[in-house]
C-alpha cells in the first residue's frame, strides 16, 4: 500500500503598518500565525497637531521584520503578500523621492500622519459646502481624511510641496506601490479617506469647490485614476529590487491593500462561529461588528444595502468585505488615551517600579490591583463617583465634534495607587461607553447587531474586554490569532494569489474564534446609569461652553 503524500503547506506574508510600529507574520493557509516580528517606527511631533513620520523609515521597517519571519522558510511555498496601514498621506515628487509635509523642509518627513489635526481650518471650510460626497461620511468630513490635508498643503507648502508634488499615497497604497511599482490605488483607500464612490468615480464638482481643481485637471494622475479592489493582484507581482528588500521571491503575487482597520474587521468579522452559542450564529454578517482596538479604535458594520448613519462614516461598497456596504465608526484616541492618563498620574512610577518587581505589565499590574481594592464589590462598580468623558482627542463618532474635550469627574486630593488604578479604569468604561454610544447610532439608523468581535492591543487585556461586554450587553468574540490585523492582510495575499475564489472563502477558513466573553446582565443597571451620566457630561461641556462663548 501507498501512503497517500500530503500536499505543502501553502504561505503567505501580512505586513501591517500602525502608528507606532511595523510588523509582519507569515501565516498559514488555515490562517495559523507561524512566525511573528515588529520593529518600532519614528513619530515628529514639530508643534501641537501635527505628527510625520517617514517613508524610507516605514519601508526600511517592512523591509526588516519580513526578512525575520520568512528566514528559513522553503521560498516556493510563499504565494502571496498583502499590506495593511493607517490612512497617513504619503507625498513624493515626480520621480517619487520624498517631499517635506512641514515648514523646516526636512523632505525624509513626508508623511502626515492619519492622528495629524493640523488641517482644521480646512475641514470646517470642506463642511462648509455641505457637497454631496458628506453625506458619504456620515454628513461631516473628519479632518483625519485626505482632502483637507490637501488643501492645508496647498495653502501652507505651496511651492515646496504643493507644485512639486508627483503622487500622493494612502500609505497602503504607496506600499503596494513600493512592492509592485504599479501607482493604482486601493478602492478601500480613495472610498474611505479619499471620496472616491464606486459607483461613480472622482466627483470633479466636489475638488473644484474646494479649492483643489489642480488635481482634476491631471485626471486624478496624483491621487490615483487605477482603482482596484482589496485582494486583487497589483501588477506583475514583486519587483525584483523590492524581493530583494524584503528577502521574498520575485514575482509573487502582492494584493491590492487595506487600512489596518479594515483588514483587522477582515480578519475576525467573517470567522465561522457554529457551536459557541453565539446569537449570530446563523445569522448574516451583518449582525456583527468587528472592533479593532489599538491607539484608537474603529468600529466596522456591513449591510446589504445603503445605510447612512450621522456621525459615522459611510456606506462604502465593497471597502472591505466584496458586496456590502461598510459604516465605521471611531474613537480617535484609545489605547492613546489610556497610556497618557496612566503615565500622566503622579503614582506612575511607583506602579513602574513595583509592575517590574512582579515582572508584569503595568496593566497587567493594574488589573490585579483593581481586583485587590474592590472588597465585596464587582470591580466596574469601584467608579460610582468617578467619570470620564474620553474625547481627549475630539470626537470621531457619533459626534462628530473634534472641538470636544476630555472630561474627569470626581477627583479627590488622593495621589496614590489606588487612585491611578481608579482613574484607569473609569477611562476603560469611559471608552466603552463611546462604543455603546456608537452602536446605539448605528442601530437608531437600522443596523441589526447583536455580537461585537474584538481584535487589536487593547484586545489582550482582559479588563477592556469585559468591560465593553458589560456595558454593551453584548458578547465578544475574541479570535484565536491575537495578531487579527496580520491575518486579514495575509488574507489579501491569499486572495491575490489565487488560491482561493474569493476574499469570503479566505475569511471562513483563515479566520478562527478563540474565545467568547459574555456580559454580566445583573450588571446593566449600573451600567445603564453609568451611561446615563456619560451623555450628561457631553450636555454639561457644550452648555459651559455656550457660556463661555458668551463673553
Amino acid at each position: 500500500m501507498h501512503s497517500k503524500k500530503q500536499a505543502p503547506v501553502k504561505y503567505y506574508v501580512g505586513i501591517d503598518v500602525g502608528s507606532a510600529s511595523v510588523r509582519a507574520a507569515l501565516v498559514d493557509e488555515f490562517g495559523t500565525v507561524v512566525a511573528h516580528a515588529d520593529q518600532p517606527i519614528q513619530i515628529w511631533e514639530p508643534q501641537p497637531d501635527h505628527y510625520e513620520q517617514s517613508s524610507a523609515d516605514i519601508w526600511a521597517a517592512c523591509c526588516s521584520v519580513t526578512k525575520k519571519v520568512v528566514c528559513g522558510v522553503d521560498a516556493s511555498r510563499i504565494r502571496g503578500l498583502g499590506f495593511d496601514a493607517t490612512c497617513s498621506l504619503v507625498v513624493v515628487d515626480k520621480q517619487f523621492q520624498p517631499l517635506a509635509v512641514n515648514c523646516e523642509g526636512q523632505n525624509y518627513r513626508n508623511v502626515i500622519m492619519w492622528m495629524d489635526h493640523r488641517a482644521v481650518s480646512q475641514v470646517e471650510r470642506i463642511n462648509a459646502t455641505q457637497h454631496r460626497v458628506l453625506r458619504y461620511v456620515g454628513g461631516v468630513m473628519s479632518v483625519e481624511m485626505q482632502p483637507p490635508k490637501l488643501l492645508w498643503i496647498k495653502e501652507n507648502l505651496k511651492d515646496s510641496c504643493w507644485e512639486k508634488a508627483g503622487y500622493f499615497f494612502d500609505l497602503p497604497d504607496f506600499l503596494s506601490w513600493k512592492a509592485t511599482g504599479v501607482t493604482a490605488r486601493s478602492l478601500c483607500t480613495v472610498v474611505c479617506k479619499w471620496t472616491y464612490t464606486s459607483d461613480g468615480g472622482w466627483d470633479d464638482s466636489f475638488w473644484k469647490v474646494i479649492g483643489l481643481e489642480d488635481l482634476v485637471k491631471d485626471k486624478y494622475e496624483k491621487i490615483g485614476n487605477h482603482v482596484l479592489s482589496p485582494g486583487e493582484s497589483v501588477g506583475k507581482g514583486l519587483t525584483p529590487e523590492a524581493a530583494k528588500d524584503l528577502g521574498l521571491p520575485e514575482g509573487i503575487a502582492v494584493a491590492a491593500s487595506l487600512i489596518d482597520a479594515h483588514a483587522g474587521g477582515l480578519g475576525v468579522i467573517g470567522a465561522d462561529v457554529k457551536g459557541h452559542n453565539l446569537p449570530c450564529e446563523n445569522q448574516p454578517i451583518t449582525s456583527r461588528v468587528a472592533m479593532i482596538c489599538g491607539t484608537s479604535s474603529c468600529h466596522m458594520g456591513v449591510s446589504e444595502t445603503p445605510i447612512f448613519v450621522p456621525g459615522v462614516w459611510g456606506p462604502y461598497f465593497s471597502a472591505m468585505v466584496p458586496g456590502l456596504w461598510l459604516n465605521e465608526g471611531g474613537q480617535s484616541a484609545t489605547g492613546k488615551l489610556i497610556d497618557h492618563v496612566v503615565r500622566g498620574h503622579v503614582a506612575f512610577p511607583e506602579l513602574q517600579s513595583k509592575a517590574a518587581a512582579s515582572a508584569h505589565s503595568i496593566y497587567t499590574y493594574l488589573n490585579s490591583h483593581l481586583d485587590l481594592i474592590k472588597k465585596s464589590l464587582p470591580v466596574g462598580f469601584l467608579t460610582v463617583d468617578l467619570h470620564v468623558w474620553p474625547d481627549f482627542h475630539g470626537n470621531r463618532s457619533p459626534l462628530t465634534d473634534l472641538t470636544l474635550k476630555g472630561m474627569v469627574v470626581g477627583l479627590t486630593l488622593s495621589r496614590g495607587l489606588d487612585e491611578l488604578a481608579l482613574i484607569y479604569l473609569a477611562t476603560i468604561q469611559a471608552i466603552a461607553l463611546g462604543t455603546r454610544h456608537i452602536l446605539e447610532a448605528m442601530e437608531a439608523a437600522g443596523h441589526h447587531i447583536n455580537t461585537l468581535f474584538l481584535c487589536g492591543g487593547l484586545s489582550k487585556n482582559p479588563l477592556f474586554v469585559q468591560m465593553h461586554a458589560d456595558i454593551t450587553g453584548k458578547p465578544v468574540v475574541l479570535s484565536k490569532e491575537v495578531e487579527s490585523v496580520l491575518v486579514g492582510a495575509a488574507i489579501l495575499g491569499a486572495c491575490a494569489s489565487g488560491d482561493f475564489a474569493s476574499i469570503q472563502e479566505a475569511m471562513a477558513k483563515m479566520g478562527k474564534i478563540g474565545r467568547v466573553v459574555q456580559p454580566n446582565h445583573e450588571h446593566k443597571r449600573f451600567y445603564d446609569k453609568k451611561y446615563e451620566v456619560f451623555l450628561k457630561l457631553v450636555e454639561h461641556q457644550r452648555e459651559y461652553r455656550s457660556i463661555m462663548n458668551s463673553c
